[in-house]
């Protein structure tokens, strides 16, 4: 190993000469504490992205669950609807998928604002690859005597999972996660054929 000596001219003192070894130093690079830290930062950084992603399509399968629902429901409530809430409706008899379960399967969430209706019915569809047990339920809210009208409370109930014996099963975990979906309205029995 080779080593320069040199001289220099020390500020402290005029005409006095110092030497100073000259070692050699090592490559520029970076040290295994720079490498870690460097290392912990990308994976916070990444561990983060991903999680956001993950949650990102969970939220956006739940909400196109919901849009799914909502539009089922919004097809069969307009349909009895035009019934004029009538208790012989029945969305099996429309040949778009639909098929009669029992209303007292086990797991069904009933709101308690509609727990005074009258259940129409419960029937099981899928749409879009997702299983659904739909409710119809009515209550009478309102009678005219002298004109012989009747104001009908129609609601549809939709509730994600798929009928199993006498239980509402969810198959897949996110499922769980979605709020049954409620739609309301009101019919005269005068304004239609009901």
């Amino acid at each position: 190993m080779k080593f320069r000596v040199l001289k220099i001219r020390n500020s402290g003192s005029v005409g006095r000469w110092v030497s100073l070894i000259r070692r050699p130093r090592a490559a520029p690079g970076s040290t295994l504490v720079e490498i870690m830290i460097t290392t912990v930062v990308v994976a916070i950084a990444a561990l983060g992205g991903l999680s956001y992603e993950y949650l990102s399509a969970k939220q956006t399968k739940i909400a196109l669950s919901q849009m799914t629902a909502t539009r089922t429901a919004r097809l069969l409530l307009e349909d009895w609807k035009s019934t004029g809430g009538s208790s012989d409706y029945r969305p099996s008899s429309l040949g778009l998928g639909f098929s009669e379960v029992s209303p007292q399967l086990v797991g069904l969430t009933i709101p308690a604002k509609l727990s005074s209706t009258v259940s129409s019915g419960a029937y099981s569809a899928q749409s879009d690859a997702l299983p659904m047990v739909v409710m119809l339920r009515r209550k009478d809210v309102a009678y005219d005597p002298g004109a012989d009208v009747r104001l009908r409370q129609l609601s549809i109930l939709v509730n994600f999972g798929e009928p199993v014996g006498n239980e509402l099963v969810r198959s897949a975990r996110w499922l769980e996660t979605i709020p049954p979906v409620t739609l309301t309205t009101f019919v005269r029995s005068d304004g239609s054929s009901g």
